[in-house]
Order: structure tokens, then C-alpha cells, then sequence
């Protein structure tokens, strides 16, 4: 458990649940495909829509449009900055429970 305040790395942006796990999808997979990260998280289109709008407008989450099989796709993948904010939501979630279960 690091010393100083627990809260320092607390992001409400990404604290929302499933902005939480989308954020923990990417960083996973370092990039997914809109429909397969709607699919892993249960969510209707325009949900995880306004998920991902919050997420880019943050500067945590940015998207690459491109074709394929005759269609629109769009990936996503965290930013450093994304990244950087999903870790350090991490810490100071382990710092405000306590890390003494070594599986966190």
C-alpha cells in the first residue's frame, strides 16, 4: 500500500462501472472493435456510444475508423493518458480497500 493520500489517482471519469470496464477491455486488448466491445459488455450501440464520447472528450480513449468487409468499422483503444488515468484508478481503488489480498 503506498503512503500519501489513497484518493490521488481517483478518476470519476473512469470510476463510472462500465466506463470502468471498458476501460479495463482496452487496456486488455489494446484495441477492439466497437461491435465486439458492445458484445463483452451487454450494452445497446448508442450506450456505449455515449461511454466512449466521455471517455475521448477526456482525452482517455481514441478511435480509428476504417473498412471492412464492404463496411464502417470503428476500433477503439485507450490513450498513454487513457492508460495512465485507468492505472492510476486502479491504485487508489487497491490504496482505499487495502492491497492484502495479493489476487488485487
Amino acid at each position: 500500500m503506498s503512503t500519501g493520500d489513497p484518493l490521488a489517482g481517483f478518476d470519476t471519469i473512469v470510476h463510472a462501472p462500465h466506463r470502468l470496464r471498458l476501460c479495463a477491455l482496452l487496456d486488455a486488448a489494446e484495441e477492439a472493435e466497437f461491435g465486439v466491445v458492445q458484445k463483452q459488455l451487454a450494452l445497446s450501440a448508442s450506450a456505449l456510444s455515449k461511454h466512449v464520447s466521455v471517455l475521448m472528450d477526456a482525452g482517455y480513449v481514441r478511435q480509428r475508423k476504417a473498412v471492412r468487409d464492404n463496411r464502417q468499422r470503428v476500433w477503439l483503444r485507450l490513450t498513454r493518458q487513457g492508460k495512465a488515468a485507468y492505472h492510476g484508478h486502479l491504485s487508489a481503488l487497491r490504496a482505499i480497500v487495502g492491497e492484502s489480498d495479493p489476487a488485487l
